[in-house]
């Protein structure tokens, strides 16, 4: 079989299983927010952390609790990684530096996860579980939270509130999370993912010993995938054999990446009691997301750059278990989502291959997006859409039935400029310091571009890197964690002060002169509208990069 036609199954096999957990996994999901049943275990959950399970909250309170649990998170997971020398199972590690476990610490919580440390020779198996992996869960769960927060503002009419974030907080962990992330380690374990609690010694063919780290790898990595967060427990990411064995392997770690942000729409649909407007927003991602696939796919595989055309392939920096077709999958789906883990160095990707998934991130990652944050982020671009089409044809706009005013716009508006600022402030900090140039692994254009990809990614959430720059000094920690920590919650507050606003509104009767929603003419604006945006915003320093260095 020819790279091409098994690149190509590889995608097709790959839509049709998403496509066969798109209907039963998003009504599910539908039923666990909306039910008002609380099993058990979560009854216990709530009596424990004092919490009255049918007390809704407005959306000032909602955000409250997200913002709260997310700084008191920080500083728990700051201590694990502070004192774990004194920790079971350290491995013999001392305490990470106090800068690199703010940045992680950060990372961790608002699920970007980005490491400026190698895993296997930093954390502890106690620091790896009890820290990293419960936040991978926690993290994720906040994510879908915000999104079922936003979603019930525009199903609820003359309401001042939300839902619970501590339920919502504790269903998307326990009913969701827990049981498909058992599920994926299970199947990991089968395809060879290491899971131990043990490093080993073992006779190299030199007669030398070699010690090779284990640990609790295949639980990690389950919800590493599913919960779009990226981090790690080795170095080398899903491009190390213990992660990431064998195609097999490679396969469902890019289905778990992308099952939960594709079944979501589906969610939004059943919730919204329209689930044709689920249809038009996964129509959204599909079209965005194919576009980048098809452009990366043919900057990797088509060996258009000098370099390649010497070698006769761009493997440079690709496993040769995956090749250029799974390498190029996996990362327009790691960057298309807020995931952020790799199976090759980005850094390697062709001028093209590694503008494009940049460009994935710039869009706010809504291709499909994050666990979450890709239903609340593309909703939020909708608002917008319906706001020029308004504008266009001189009426209020109106989406999903509520009014757009200037108090939805305000909102929105400083959604939009809130990550481009992080980014693209954080990026000219970072360039004017001479010290800058050190840490960059290339110069020109290429060097450019690993510092903008690397606030691109911390300021979006995603946590890939590009990997040439070295983010180990107290200026790297400090500015990409604030970059990921108002990344992060600044967007939410606003997302849900807008879901506040919605949800007081009454619900507008369609007319004549109601614009559609779910209809191929308002996917069209909507693409248009994020691609306009995007490039308005972003083009001038992408010019400075990768552009730049495609064109030399």
């Amino acid at each position: 079989m020819s790279d091409t036609l098994g690149g190509l199954l590889t995608i097709a096999l790959l839509v049709a299983l998403l496509a066969a957990a798109y209907v039963p996994l998003g009504d599910y999901m539908a039923r666990v927010f909306t039910s008002s049943r609380h099993l058990r275990v979560e009854r216990a959950v709530y009596r424990l952390s004092g919490v009255n399970p049918d007390a809704e909250q407005g959306a000032r309170s909602y955000a409250t609790g997200v913002v709260g649990f997310s700084l008191v998170s920080i500083v728990v997971l700051m201590a694990i990684q502070l004192g774990q020398a004194a920790l079971p199972m350290d491995r013999d590690l001392p305490g990470v530096p106090f800068w690199m476990s703010f940045n992680t610490a950060i990372s961790f919580v608002t699920n970007t996860n980005w490491q400026s440390y190698a895993g296997e020779s930093t954390l502890g198996f106690t620091a790896q579980m009890a820290g990293l992996a419960v936040q991978n869960f926690l993290s994720a769960a906040v994510g879908i939270a915000v999104a079922v927060a936003l979603v019930r503002g525009f199903a609820r009419s003359r309401s001042g509130s939300l839902g619970n974030f501590w339920v919502d907080l504790t269903r998307g962990t326990v009913r969701i999370l827990l049981p498909m992330a058992f599920v994926a380690a299970v199947l990991l374990v089968a395809g060879g993912v290491v899971q131990s609690f043990a490093d080993s010694t073992m006779s190299t063919l030199a007669g030398h010993s070699q010690v090779l780290t284990g640990g609790p790898v295949a639980s990690q990595e389950a919800i590493k995938e599913l919960g779009n967060n990226g981090g790690g427990f080795f170095n080398a990411n899903s491009a190390h054999p213990f992660e990431n064995p064998t195609g097999w392997t490679n396969f469902l770690e890019i289905y778990l990446i992308l099952v939960l942000p594709v079944a979501l729409t589906r969610t939004l649909g059943t919730m919204l009691g329209n689930r044709r407007q689920g249809l038009a927003v996964l129509g959204v991602m599909g079209v965005l997301w194919t576009v980048s696939l098809v452009v990366t796919t043919w900057a990797e595989v088509g060996a258009h750059s000098p370099t390649a055309q010497a070698a006769g392939a761009a493997m440079e920096g690709k496993e040769t278990r995956f090749g250029e077709w799974a390498s190029a999958l996996f990362a327009v789906a790691t960057t298309g989502t807020s995931t952020g883990a790799v199976n090759a160095s980005h850094d390697s990707l062709t001028a093209t291959g590694g503008g494009t998934v940049m460009v994935n991130m710039m869009l706010g990652e809504i291709v499909p997006g994050g666990v979450g944050a890709g239903i609340y982020g593309i909703l939020v671009m909708a608002v917008l859409a319906v706001f020029v089409a308004g504008l266009m044809v001189g009426r209020t706009p109106e989406l999903l039935g509520k009014k757009i005013s200037a108090k939805q716009m305000t909102y929105v508006a400083l959604y939009t400029l809130t990550t481009p600022a992080l980014v693209l402030v954080g990026t000219g900090i970072a360039i004017s310091r001479g010290s800058t140039s050190d840490a960059m692994g290339n110069p020109g254009g290429h060097g450019f571009s690993e510092v903008l990809y690397a606030f691109t990614s911390a300021a979006n959430n995603n946590g890939s890197a590009f990997g040439g720059i070295t983010v180990t000094s107290d200026f790297f920690q400090i500015m990409l964690g604030l970059a990921m920590l108002l990344g992060r919650l600044l967007p939410i507050v606003l997302v849900l002060l807008l879901a506040g606003s919605l949800a007081q509104q009454g619900t507008v009767p369609v007319t004549a002169g109601t614009l559609p929603t779910h209809t191929p003419l308002f996917v069209g604006m909507l693409v248009g509208v994020i691609l306009i945006m995007t490039g308005l915003t972003y083009f001038p320093a992408l010019a400075l990069g990768p552009i730049a260095e495609a064109l030399a």
